[in-house]
């Protein structure tokens, strides 16, 4: 037997160890079997937590939460610039107004996450969502705003968020309809749609210069540093390839001549949002009832974004998360109306970023909406990052947006696509892609037909549902994957299994 005498120590017993109780040598002073126990006790409650819910340490967390602000901001500042602008020049509001629509929004776009991510009881879906204004309401809120003035646009606002958080669990019932061959195809069509946004941004938007070679050039160029920080740096530093891609195309820039900042001169330090800053809200009915049709878009596409964050993550949404996902983001529409900024929901290019970063922490999410906070309350901070020249954003996104499209084909790649699948996915893409490639496609119909139907996701996600249904109807088994049921694999089975489980009903 070993004797043990004085202070000994024991270095090679230490909780980042696979140690096991059978190595603990005999005589080891009680101590020593402590560590041991707490080790493995340590590393069972790390194998049992997802990597949705762990944190990690701040040298990952704000670098990577950082990097999701710069993967949206370009998006929500756009919102607030164009239907701002837009009201300048019917008379509605003033060009003072716009910085307080930019911080207005950066706010609620904060707080709009970090309930996404953490969650507050039945609100959030816990899930690494970034939630911002959402394009679909701005051809409409224009036309309010022209119509009836800023105050009928915020009571539609309100009024939309609340039909949004009271058909939160109408929405989680429905779940069966969202098989992996309706998923896979309509995380597809959302990459695949924001191609072309890619595409402006790398041409320079709507700058004189637009399509010119340099911004081309830079565009890239900053995808080309994306890639080789992707395939040659260490996998830290690989998980921020996105970041790293801005700052070296900024830089590169700068040199060009292409880096604005007298903006940021211009901002203040602080701006504080107020609420109903236009005046108190008012509801004319036709325009409650165009803004609930953006609801129903809303609605459709956050429920495939919730879907494809999971599947990236691999953490399977289940009808509760997609309940109070959606009621969030009812919530944080309402409290849009009240800071008169705008209807939220899930950016897509940040869930493209969860795949090509690796990261999957909420948290790390989470940190992104604090950010937005900080810089909804420092102007001249944002006015930094919206220095970022366009053609810039455009060369990183564009992988960003390659990769939910990607997603959606791994998806896919799981089934056994049999050739009534495959007209599914062929004539849904088709049809979702028709009014991207061609935006004028409704331009004689009426406008809330345009509204429903203009974007490519909507068209795209009713056509998957409805030809999935035509060829295999509500049937509970993987037929709508192309397989057999005795061979079927349980892990891909469909979504309809959620038709029977008490959970959806609990919502």
């Amino acid at each position: 037997m070993v004797q043990y005498r004085g202070a000994l120590r024991f270095p090679e017993f230490s909780t980042s160890q696979n140690i096991d109780s059978s190595e603990i040598p005999v005589g080891a002073p009680p101590r020593v079997k402590e560590i041991v126990s707490e080790a493995t006790a340590q590393r069972a409650d790390q194998s049992s937590v997802s990597p949705v819910d762990q944190i990690p340490p701040g040298k990952v967390l704000w670098p990577m939460a950082f990097q999701h602000v710069l993967a949206m901001y370009a998006g929500a500042v756009a919102v607030p610039l164009v239907l701002g602008g837009a009201m300048i020049q019917a008379g509605q509001m003033q060009p003072s107004d716009l910085p307080y629509l930019i911080t207005a929004d950066l706010l609620v776009a904060g707080i709009a996450t970090i309930l996404q991510c953490v969650g507050f009881w039945r609100f959030g879906a816990r899930l690494p969502i970034v939630q911002g204004c959402t394009f679909t309401a701005v051809p409409p809120m224009i036309i309010i705003g022209q119509n009836y003035g800023p105050a009928a646009i915020y009571g539609s606002v309100l009024a939309c968020g609340l039909f949004m958080m009271l058909m939160a669990p109408i929405f989680a019932r429905i779940l069966w309809m969202f098989p992996p061959l309706v998923t896979g195809t309509l995380i597809t069509i959302v990459g695949l749609s924001l191609i072309p946004v890619a595409a402006s941004n790398i041409a320079g938007g709507n700058a004189p210069d637009a399509g010119s070679m340099s911004n081309i050039a830079l565009g890239f160029f900053t995808l080309a540093v994306v890639l080789v920080v992707e395939r040659f740096a260490p996998p830290a530093m690989a998980r921020t390839s996105v970041l790293i891609g801005l700052l070296v195309g900024t830089i590169v820039a700068a040199f060009a001549g292409k880096v604005d900042l007298s903006g940021v001169a211009d901002e203040q330090w602080l701006g504080v949002a107020t609420p109903f800053h236009f005046g108190l809200p008012e509801f004319p009915p036709s325009a409650v009832i165009a803004l609930i049709l953006v609801a129903l878009v809303t609605l459709v596409e956050a429920t495939g974004d919730f879907l494809a964050a999971g599947e990236i993550v691999e953490k399977k949404t289940t009808p509760q998360q997609i309940a109070d996902g959606l009621r969030a983001d009812g919530f944080s529409t309402m409290l849009g109306g009240v800071f008169n900024t705008f209807p939220y929901t899930a950016f897509a290019q940040n869930i493209g970023l969860l795949a090509m970063s690796r990261v999957r922490s909420r948290y790390v999410v989470a940190g992104c909406g604090a950010i937005l906070i900080l810089l909804g309350l420092l102007p001249k901070l944002g006015a930094v990052i919206a220095a970022i020249p366009t053609p810039v954003l455009g060369g990183a996104t564009g992988a960003l947006f390659g990769m939910i499209a990607a997603s959606g084909m791994k998806t896919l790649s799981k089934l056994e696509i049999n050739e009534n699948s495959l007209i599914v996915i062929a004539v849904s893409v088709t049809i979702g892609l028709l009014p991207v490639m061609y935006p004028d496609l409704f331009q004689e119909f009426p406008s809330w037909f345009t509204t429903m139907f203009n974007s490519g996701i909507t068209t795209g996600a009713l056509a998957a549902i409805l030809l999935n249904l035509f060829f295999f109807g509500t049937r509970r088994v993987p037929a709508n994957a192309g397989r057999e049921l005795a061979t079927a694999d349980t892990a891909y089975a469909d979504a309809s299994m959620y038709k029977n489980d008490p959970a959806s009903r609990s919502s």
